[in-house]
């Protein structure tokens, strides 16, 4: 049986919640794969973390080098977030001959080209499936499952927080700070919570699906964003008088001619629409392709398993094209 061994960059929430999924499951993983597999390495300075997830301290290191440059790593997981250093650190991976595996929306985003050259110049493979929808297998299946289709338009909602607010404000009628205020002692909502109320956070998801859906790659600040911080009770009771309800929508269409159009906003969904129906922290992506028509995926976007469930999905994958070499 074949040996992999893994590299995980952060033992935080998803890089945690990822080396559950690889020690729980580890018998139907390699039971369905026919591949054997080992987390080698780990990088992480929080001794707690470490403790809190039975790691053994012997593969645990501060020097990311040690798994970036290591002969013996042949998947990195880089579950730290941010652009820098996660991105030179993916880079460096992928020149080494790592297959890279991450769900850094932020990094993927910003440096989509650069990571896609980078992993087939070496001849390995970057997969980024839990960089949106968290543990939705939306991605894989626009570029896997539905790659015969020419894709038209793809929308969603592409982020937990916000719509966890919009959905308080309109089925409770709570004020957006006691909503705000709720969403962060529960987790949902960071204690800055801006990347996600303004938006930033959906676009960086949506650049990332108009890469995979379109082939066109179109940089997240590029995107036209709007908020929901601007979003009012009377706003939402005027939507609810029309049938409708108040969502961020992230929203990409090819025209006719092939123009491109994408926006974010906060956008009144008919009651009869799917979207409408995706309520707290769920997340869903709607796509419409020529051949399979209007396809949803729903499921939770963020969190420490959902999440992790699309890495360890996006690792299988690398193993069994591994196990045919």
């Amino acid at each position: 049986m074949k040996k992999i061994n893994i590299g995980i960059l952060g033992l935080g929430t998803v890089g945690g919640g990822t080396y559950d999924i690889l020690r729980d499951n580890r018998d139907v993983i390699c039971r369905r794969t026919g591949v054997d597999y080992e987390v080698t390495r780990i990088l992480e300075i929080n001794q707690k973390a470490v403790e809190a997830h039975g790691v053994d301290p012997s593969v645990v290191t501060q020097n990311v080098d040690d798994i970036l440059s290591a002969d013996d790593i042949d998947i990195v997981v880089e579950s730290l977030g941010g652009i820098e250093p996660s991105s030179s650190w993916m880079l460096k991976a992928l020149e080494n001959g790592k297959n890279v595996v991450t769900p850094n929306k932020a990094a993927v985003a910003a440096n989509y080209g650069k990571l896609k050259k980078a992993a087939e110049d070496s001849g390995v493979q970057i997969r980024i499936e839990a960089c949106v929808g968290g543990g939705i297998p939306a991605l894989t299946a626009i570029t896997e499952a539905l790659a015969g289709n020419v894709f038209t338009e793809v929308m969603g909602i592409l982020n937990g927080t916000t719509n966890y607010i919009l959905t308080k404000m309109g089925d409770e009628g709570l004020s957006y700070d006691d909503v705000l205020k709720d969403a962060q002692a529960k987790g949902f909502a960071e204690a800055d919570p801006t990347a996600d109320v303004e938006g930033i956070d959906v676009a960086n998801k949506l650049s990332i699906l108009m890469a995979l859906a379109f082939d066109r790659y179109v940089p997240p600040q590029d995107i036209p964003t709007v908020g929901i911080t601007g979003v009012t009770m009377d706003d939402i009771a005027a939507a609810r008088e029309r049938g409708c309800k108040i969502k961020l929508i992230a929203k990409a269409a090819v025209a006719n001619d092939g123009g491109l159009s994408f926006e974010i906003r906060p956008m009144e969904i008919p009651l009869d629409h799917p979207l409408a129906g995706v309520n707290n922290e769920f997340n869903a992506i709607y796509i419409t392709g020529n051949a399979v028509d209007e396809v949803m995926f729903y499921g939770k976007g963020a969190g420490a398993l959902p999440t992790g469930s699309a890495i360890v999905g996006d690792i299988i994958s690398i193993m069994r094209t591994e196990a045919l070499k």
